[in-house]
């Protein structure tokens, strides 16, 4: 695997991970009722539920590597189409990020667990990994390799991002309901979505 692969990956997994999903919505509403100390169980929770959902989804693109590569490249072109598809929706979205202040006592290891099947159990992020992936696996390299790296390095930026977004909501809240904030965000990630999208499609043209 090259470092530049490694870097357009690391780039697309920081832009997906800060847009706000039921994860991130989850952990704002935590934090948003109970503070900072939240935000290390939560993101260790995310972490979790993001390598389960990781793990699952590299083995059955593993399966379909190692089946057919017609079906792979297949899989890599509606993938990209994924992408852009999540990125218009993402764009047209309204500025309201919709977290309610939780404020019911909860242990750590009850809001670690809650954090994990919310991401984990999310049919979603299955299918976002399967269509996400792809794109940056190499045939010709040993895919356990590149399921060691690029699973750690989206976990670290997970748990990273979980553990920001918990800080954030807990000592500016005001930034976090923001609708003109939610919005220029929203639109900007969408718009770099596309263009990863297209990016990928281009790639493959020009191959």
């Amino acid at each position: 695997m090259s470092f530049e692969n490694w870097a357009a990956f690391a780039a697309a997994s920081t832009i997906l991970l800060v847009i706000p999903g039921p994860t991130i919505l989850l952990v704002v509403s935590y934090a948003l009722g109970q503070g900072w100390r939240t935000a290390l169980p939560m993101a260790v929770g995310v972490a979790l539920g993001d390598f389960t959902a990781m793990t699952l989804s590299m083995l059955g693109i593993g399966a379909l590597l190692a089946a057919s590569a017609t079906v792979f490249t297949i899989l890599k072109v509606i993938g990209a189409g994924y992408l852009i598809y999540l990125g218009i929706k993402l764009f047209r979205a309204g500025g309201a990020l919709k977290a309610e202040s939780r404020t019911d006592a909860v242990s750590a290891a009850r809001m670690m667990a809650h954090a994990w099947l919310v991401t984990a159990l999310n049919p979603k992020s299955i299918t976002f990994f399967v269509a996400f992936l792809p794109q940056f696996l190499d045939r010709h390299a040993d895919f356990w390799t590149q399921m060691l790296i690029f699973e750690t390095t989206f976990l670290a930026l997970a748990f990273s991002n979980a553990f920001g977004y918990a800080l954030v909501a807990s000592r500016a809240r005001a930034i976090v309901r923001n609708p003109k904030a939610v919005r220029i965000f929203n639109r900007s990630g969408g718009a770099l979505l596309v263009g990863a999208g297209i990016a990928t499609v281009a790639m493959r043209s020009s191959n």
